[in-house]
């Protein structure tokens, strides 16, 4: 194996460095939490009682006899998701394994689950990013009971993994694995997908049209195919240690897949304080951690979400990483993958060529993953995170991976990259720091020059690009869909629009202080830009017509404005911002709207975790 990477090193010892003192206090916290065996053996015979009132059969006496540790299952299951759907069955495949095992396993909660598929475009998007602190504070109520040694987290998609995951770090002390459920099946592709959404568009194809071909590509229970958020957090709890070596892209209602939910219920009964291997998850997610996830994230494209969600969930265990850390390993680490929309090729394509046990390989190889890590599995990557599971003769093994990709048009070793670095950039100017997707735009349309026009909402952007308005050259501008506006939702509706007038030959970006979809496209996006322009960031100062240079490979935006007219200019306050307070529940969300932190700090409410 090679030796490490001297950016991986320096970014890895800058983030232990500035995370020192929350760090320290974060593992305080757990040592304190960690108690005796079983957990419950400190609750009152009234207390007890209570937790186990709702149990039938044997199950109810193991608890009372309080000899055999008890798993806590937190599930994000409901019908709403095709991803979670799974989920229903889950949790009597746990309970078996664990009284096999000589254990016992609870429902402990359930978390909400919203779908940004469906909401994407609608009011209720705008519930959608503070969800993941709902989720984190469901969790922490499912396990604040005290029943339980261990917790199994039953969630795949975009917002409820970082959320169970911030959750279950709060009970840092608990051996906690993170169980999938799989993708779906490969339905209509999703270039094609991507083709009839332009149409639709500018009025090629009808609606009917539409709903066939998102019926087609939608179809059945598992994750969406293409590699968004959800198959973006898949990767990650693989890559930090909290999956199972190779359980984040195997089918649902498979009988591997039934298999690792089992072993995961065996597994991590052998991870409690009672069993051989005491591995608290505060201790999986450590500095070393969160720099691997980082790395895969970049070596693959993956979701600009992240630089979000992996910000939020690195605070939560007491560690401190900004921008600067991705960017600085981006220009370090190759990409490796062409997973849509960075390429043609699904999440099942990857899987198939090689996934996650040879991406695994190629980076430890290169000296890209730190390898001295604790993980679900044993300690160290390399022993375990480059094996693949599989059904001998009914039984679960893991055999090793694939030392060469079995299809290089989607997936490669690092010694042959599709790019020398990696899939996301910070960019920085005088309109501020935000992201960029570089992975999924060609190297000709990531650097534009061209007039501003400024939009409050991405439904003003459909109007003018109804009215015909948006046919030159131009940066669109859309302020005012930041945390603290309006929730930061998704823009999903403008990747189709632009890529038309992109795809006309027209030089076009997007520049914001909101979100993308995990699948941010073909069109170069700034996003998350910080401040926002609701706090007096500098993008309320730009004005319709101004000149906006984006350099993607510089990591540059900047306006050409004379300094002492942009000294002058005042920042414009959004018109309709009531409106984004009332309805669809977003009364009940003003407290988190007040309290989101800036989009670098994971615009997570949760603050004080690193005060």
């Amino acid at each position: 194996m090679a030796s490490l990477h001297p950016r991986l090193t320096a970014v890895t010892d800058r983030i232990i460095e500035r995370s020192n003192a929350t760090r320290r206090a974060y593992l305080a916290r757990i040592e304190h939490a960690q108690g005796q065996f079983p957990a419950r053996g400190v609750l009152s015979c009234a207390n007890l009682a209570h937790g186990f009132a709702g149990l039938e059969g044997q199950d109810k006496i193991a608890i009372r006899a309080m000899r055999q540790p008890n798993i806590g299952i937190v599930s994000a299951y409901n019908e709403m998701l095709s991803a979670h759907a799974p989920y229903r069955d889950f949790p009597d495949i746990i309970k078996q394994a664990a009284r096999e095992a000589g254990g016992i396993a609870q429902f402990a909660g359930g978390v909400p689950a919203m779908c940004d598929g469906i909401t994407q475009g609608n009011a209720g998007m705008e519930l959608s990013l503070f969800s993941r602190e709902t989720i984190a504070m469901s969790t922490a109520i499912a396990l604040t009971h005290n029943m339980f040694d261990a917790a199994l987290c039953l969630g795949i998609c975009d917002k409820i993994v970082p959320g169970l995951l911030i959750g279950a770090l709060q009970f840092g002390h608990l051996p906690t694995i993170f169980v999938p459920a799989g993708p779906m099946t490969s339905g209509l592709s999703n270039d094609e997908k991507a083709k009839i959404r332009q149409q639709f568009a500018t009025g090629a194809v009808g609606r009917d049209v539409l709903l066939d071909s998102e019926a087609r590509a939608y179809h059945g229970h598992g994750t969406c195919t293409f590699y968004g958020t959800a198959n973006s957090n898949q990767l990650l709890m693989e890559i930090m240690g909290l999956h199972l070596p190779g359980a984040a892209f195997v089918h649902p209602h498979t009988p591997l897949r039934d298999a690792l939910t089992a072993e995961a219920a065996r597994r991590v009964l052998q991870l409690t304080a009672q069993g051989a291997h005491y591995t608290p998850i505060g201790r999986v997610i450590d500095e070393k951690a969160i720099v691997n996830g980082i790395v895969a994230l970049l070596a693959t494209g993956g979701s600009t979400n992240h630089t979000l969600h992996l910000v939020a969930i690195a605070r939560a265990a007491g560690i401190v990483i900004d921008w600067n850390d991705f960017d600085d390993l981006s220009r370090a680490v190759p990409l490796l993958a062409k997973i849509y929309p960075n390429g043609k090729a699904d999440i099942n394509h990857y899987h198939a060529a090689g996934g996650m046990a040879f991406l695994t390989r190629t980076l430890l190889d290169a000296g890209l993953l730190h390898d001295d890590v604790t993980t679900v599995a044993g300690a160290g990557l390399s022993d375990h995170y480059t094996r693949e599971p599989r059904l001998v003769n009914g039984k679960l093994v893991w055999i090793d991976g694939p030392r060469e990709s079995h299809d290089k048009a989607v997936l490669r070793s690092a010694a042959e990259p599709f790019q020398p670095d990696g899939g996301l950039r910070l960019v920085q100017g005088r309109l501020g720091r935000g992201v960029i997707k570089i992975s999924a735009v060609a190297p000709q349309h990531r650097s534009v020059t061209a007039p501003a026009i400024v939009f409050d909402s991405q439904e003003g952007v459909q109007a003018a690009f109804d009215r015909g308005e948006l046919e030159r050259d131009c940066v669109a501008v859309v302020r005012f869909q930041g945390a603290r506006a309006n929730g930061m939702p998704e823009l999903h509706r403008l990747t189709p629009l632009l890529g038309v007038l992109q795809d006309k030959g027209l030089r076009v970006a997007l520049v914001t202080d909101g979100r993308m979809s995990g699948a941010s496209g073909k069109v170069p996006a700034v996003i998350h830009l910080s401040p926002e322009a609701l706090l007096d960031g500098p993008l309320g100062k730009v004005r319709s017509g101004d000149v906006i240079t984006l350099d993607a490979e510089a990591g540059r935006l900047d306006v050409d404005v004379d300094e002492a007219e942009w000294a002058r200019r005042a920042n414009e306050k959004p018109v309709h911002r009531h409106e984004h307070e009332l309805g669809f529940g977003r009364e009940l969300f003003g407290v988190f709207r007040a309290a989101a932190l800036p989009a670098e700090q994971g615009a997570s409410v949760f603050g004080a975790m690193t005060e």
